[in-house]
């Protein structure tokens, strides 16, 4: 199995165990009594200039523990200060020491819309990340059937949630674009070996419409990468690892953006 095929099982595992706790009708249920969103992701993503997407990560399985001082909530409050569009919040628990705890407090706390970063194998997960208060949930097509990515989509825009589908090659855009995504995002990690090929968004980047919103996510370190971003046409940059690792968040961002 790769680790992509284990966080998939994992995932699983953790709704089979959520359900438990709260069945499925009753987290439907709850959804019915949030206030209407009206796809603030989404709305962030089309501004107008690059849109910053900075994630609130602990751990990875490639990288191991990023973060062993981990004040999510001082970090997602320095991000918004800093001029970030969107906030990624990983909500894995196994490999990215994520929470659902730490997405319920960040998405109460900050007012830019937050995605919920993980590996959705069930519609729970959708409906989850509603009542947790996320604006935004990842959809990977290489653990997702065409059948589900669609089906999901229909769920999340039901709920007011933006899907971001996440692509790694030709095949997964194309399923993407099909599916009816509104907003692709290309990794530039593979999640099956975690390498990193900082072109791969540049190579698949013209397979994707230009009344979709492209995202371009993993790799990002410096300046140049943000050149490279706007230079190929890209809405958005998810920017993770080397923001979690600056001391002055607020100064990466800002080197980031060329301020």
């Amino acid at each position: 199995m790769t680790i992509l095929d284990e966080l998939a099982a994992h995932a699983r595992e953790r709704v089979a165990a959520a359900q438990l706790r709260l069945p499925l009708a009753e987290l439907k249920s709850m959804t019915g009594s949030l206030k209407t969103a009206d796809f603030p992701f989404e709305k962030a993503l089309a501004k107008e200039g690059l849109s910053f997407i900075c994630e609130c990560k602990k751990a990875s399985p490639s990288k191991g523990l990023i973060a062993p001082d981990f004040p999510y909530l001082q970090i997602a409050r320095e991000y918004e200060a800093a001029g970030a569009d969107c906030i990624s919040v990983l909500t894995e628990p196994k490999w990215f020491l994520g929470s659902n705890d730490y997405l319920r407090e960040i998405a109460s706390n900050v007012k830019i819309p937050c995605l919920r970063k993980d590996f959705t194998v069930d519609e729970y997960m959708l409906y989850e990340a509603r009542v947790l208060g996320a604006s935004a949930a990842l959809l990977i097509c290489s653990i997702l059937s065409f059948e589900q990515i669609k089906e999901y989509i229909g769920i999340c825009d039901e709920l007011g949630l933006s899907a971001l589908v996440e692509a790694h090659d030709e095949a997964e855009v194309e399923t993407a674009v099909k599916a009816g995504a509104r907003i692709i995002g290309v990794n530039n990690r593979n999640l099956k070996d975690f390498t990193v090929d900082t072109s791969n968004a540049r190579r698949l980047r013209d397979m994707i419409p230009l009344n979709i919103l492209f995202v371009s996510e993993s790799g990002v370190k410096g300046h140049q990468d943000i050149a490279d971003a706007i230079d190929m046409g890209a809405d958005a940059v998810l920017v993770g690892e080397a923001l979690m690792r600056a001391s002055d968040k607020n100064a990466k961002l800002r080197e980031l953006k060329g301020l």
